[in-house]
């Protein structure tokens, strides 16, 4: 029974288990099987780097309070962020890694920075 490279084709010597010619083959084959997942993760990081710089930026010194559009004119995206810590009083604190957020009213977020990661 003769087995050929699943990525180039070209027909293999040596091993019956032997699924690729070369480590070039190899890794091009599995590059190319996990790209769209990739592709994926990568846009999902970026967000969140993003979001991360932002709350970072206008929060300097570890607490503040700003204004939603603040936030939304730096282009924070509030459908990312990495974890949700809730409180005794059942207020969500939203954390892009180690900053965080939370709604405080009348369009005001209060920044806080989690020192305890």
């Amino acid at each position: 029974m003769d087995n050929f490279c699943l990525e180039c084709g070209t027909k293999l010597m040596g091993r019956v288990d032997k699924k690729f010619c070369n480590d070039q083959c190899r890794n091009n084959y599995h590059n190319k099987e996990n790209r769209e997942d990739s592709i994926l993760v990568r846009n999902v990081n970026s967000i969140l780097r993003k979001n991360r710089n932002i709350l970072k930026n206008l929060n300097p010194v570890g607490k503040a309070k700003v204004k939603k559009q603040e936030l939304v004119a730096a282009g924070f995206n509030f459908k990312y962020f990495t974890n949700i810590y809730s409180t005794k009083d059942k207020r969500n604190y939203y954390f892009v890694y180690e900053h965080g957020y939370t709604d405080i009213g009348n369009d005001y977020f209060a920044l806080v920075i989690n020192t305890d990661i």
